[in-house]
């Protein structure tokens, strides 16, 4: 991959784009998706760009290509949520640099450590939060809770 992706912080513009590369993300897993169940989605700043929340968007050559969000759980719990790559751009680590900026942030606000939860049948969810160090504790309900401790 010749050209850099850049992760910055998610601005208005960018809500049509994110909320597509997400929702496509979801159907391609679950098959069909009801936009109604994510009302997160429908103003990402409003949902995510308050105190102890922050929504990334990643970038290649100004194409959204990614997405992720850090939410404060607790004081010293933040929740990774949101990680999202278009089907296009799988495989070349975006996903893992999202995840690992996401870890970096939740530094900077003193989190002692961060959760993240994904469907049992997610095989690649799974496997990125592994990678970047998560381990599992937890598995009900069809999901699979992972935890990293900083």
């Amino acid at each position: 991959m010749g050209a850099k992706i850049e992760i910055r912080p998610f601005i208005p513009n960018d809500q049509a784009r994110a909320v597509t590369l997400i929702l496509e993300g979801l159907a391609e897993h679950f098959n069909a998706i009801d936009p109604t169940l994510n009302p997160d989605l429908n103003n990402i700043e409003e949902s995510y760009q308050r105190q102890g929340s922050l929504f990334f968007v990643a970038e290649l050559n100004d194409d959204l290509v990614g997405t992720g969000a850090l939410v404060a759980e607790t004081e010293d719990t933040g929740r990774i949520v949101r990680v999202s790559v278009a089907s296009s751009h799988r495989r070349m680590g975006i996903g893992r640099l999202i995840t690992k900026h996401l870890i970096q942030e939740a530094y900077r606000f003193h989190f002692s450590q961060i959760v993240v939860e994904t469907n049992e049948d997610w095989y690649d969810a799974i496997r990125l939060y592994r990678r970047c160090g998560f381990t599992e504790y937890d598995r009900r309900d069809g999901e699979v809770h992972l935890m990293i401790h900083l």
